[in-house]
């Protein structure tokens, strides 16, 4: 029950911040995107909060023996790039330069009523179901 609300709690923070940031007006992301033309810079500040933040608390947050709701950290081992890797951040750069969302942000502008990202967000559960369903095939 606690884990679950921290987990409402958090979400609810996240889509407050990006709504308070613009990260889901898709016009403010491309004018961020678009390095050749009319750049819009703003949005290094939201992102430079967020690694600041990250880098600041991550170090704290690690030195525990395991988080407070949870009975040891879940975080990735790998840390090689291979070729499905870069497949998909190109295939997630490519959509999120052609729709101007990104998943946390598609999925706060839906719930505000927003229907542009909706496109979007099923092309984003298609690529993962299709992903899972590739890795599983490739673990048998």
């Amino acid at each position: 029950m606690k884990q679950n609300l921290v987990v409402v709690l958090s979400g609810l923070l996240f889509g407050l911040g990006l709504g308070l940031s613009q990260m889901i007006d898709r016009d403010r992301v491309l004018g961020f995107l678009d390095l050749a033309g009319t750049w819009d810079p703003t949005l290094l500040f939201v992102l430079g909060g967020a690694v600041g933040v990250t880098l600041i608390s991550f170090r704290f947050i690690l030195r525990r023996p395991h988080p407070f709701l949870a009975e040891k950290f879940t975080l990735p081992t790998r840390n090689d790039i291979d070729l499905p890797l870069l497949l998909g951040a190109v295939l997630f750069g490519i959509g999120w330069g052609i729709s101007g969302y990104c998943p946390g942000p598609g999925i706060v502008s839906l719930m505000l009523g927003v229907w542009n990202p909706l496109l979007f967000l099923i092309a984003l559960f298609a690529g993962s179901f299709a992903y899972e369903a590739y890795a599983l095939n490739r673990r048998d």
